[in-house]
């Protein structure tokens, strides 16, 4: 073998293990990233936490609609409901693009620095959080759906669409609710997981995670609390039967999707690293 050719093979068995290497790092460098800002999220302010909660709240009806114009506008053609789903991306595109507190994402982020340090203070820590974040989600979702219900700000047009599309979500049997719910937490936990990598790529990982969850008909809490209050405020709903047929099981499911299935294979992907 002459010496050129040595180098060249050299050169491409020191390629192929930087590959494997960075290969290998990539799950763990994702896991250390997601993980320091869970740390972070557990440490804000109250107020910090509340604000940004309702903000994500209100910004996330723009899901609603988003999608409420496409169905009035759009002609009702078989391909219509795939187009008309993208409108579903606007709200999620808005919220964590602009770093608010979205409930589901914290399905994830907070339960990293949990599983690399199981301690009771890291849960309380967590269980404050999350009681923080979706109760401003809940109360930021009521005052938009107030702001369509008791305001002209919404055009009388998409009316219509708003609430076929509240009552479709809401009004579905609450075991259909509970399981339709855990795909789409394991699609929000993967779109957490996946934005430390997309850069710039972050926009299209959004829409095309987001347009899958309505494409795919499942049930998000805090998307879908702004339905459930606009039916509420509209009087076409009360307080026990959104509780207890919507809500409750949504939130399981969603908690179970982004928690219990996603976050814990990512730990066991990661764990024997850390």
């Amino acid at each position: 073998m002459d010496r050129q050719t040595q180098g060249d093979f050299e050169q491409e068995e020191i390629e192929q293990q930087s590959i494997e290497e960075a290969a290998a790092l990539a799950p763990k460098m994702i896991y250390e990233v997601i993980r320091r800002d869970g740390e972070e999220e557990l440490a804000p302010p109250t107020r910090s936490l509340v604000w940004s909660g309702i903000a994500a709240g209100i910004l996330i009806s723009f899901s609603v609609l988003g999608e409420a114009i496409f169905r009035t506008y759009l002609p009702d053609t078989p391909t219509s409901f795939l187009i008309e789903n993208l409108g579903y991306s606007f709200g999620f595109l808005l919220v964590i693009l602009s770093g608010m507190q979205l409930f589901t994402e914290n399905t994830l982020t907070t339960v990293l620095p949990l599983m690399a340090e199981p301690k009771l203070g890291v849960l309380g820590r967590i269980s404050r959080l999350w009681a923080i974040v979706l109760a401003a989600n809940v109360v930021g979702a009521f005052a938009a759906a107030a702001l369509m219900v008791f305001t002209p700000a919404i055009p009388a047009g998409l009316q219509p669409a708003i609430a076929e599309l509240s009552r479709h979500v809401v009004m579905m049997p609450a075991w259909d609710s509970f399981w339709r719910a855990i795909p789409a937490g394991i699609l929000v936990a993967a779109i957490v997981w996946m934005l430390p990598q997309s850069d710039e790529g972050a926009f299209f990982v959004i829409l095309a995670f987001t347009w899958l969850i309505a494409a795919g008909d499942f049930t998000h809490i805090v998307a879908g609390s702004v339905e459930m209050a606009y039916l509420i405020l509209n009087g076409a709903l009360g307080l026990p039967e959104a509780a207890l047929g919507f809500f409750l099981p949504v939130l399981a499911g969603n908690v179970i999707g982004g928690t219990g299935i996603f976050a814990l294979l990512v730990w066991g992907q990661v764990k024997e690293d850390v």
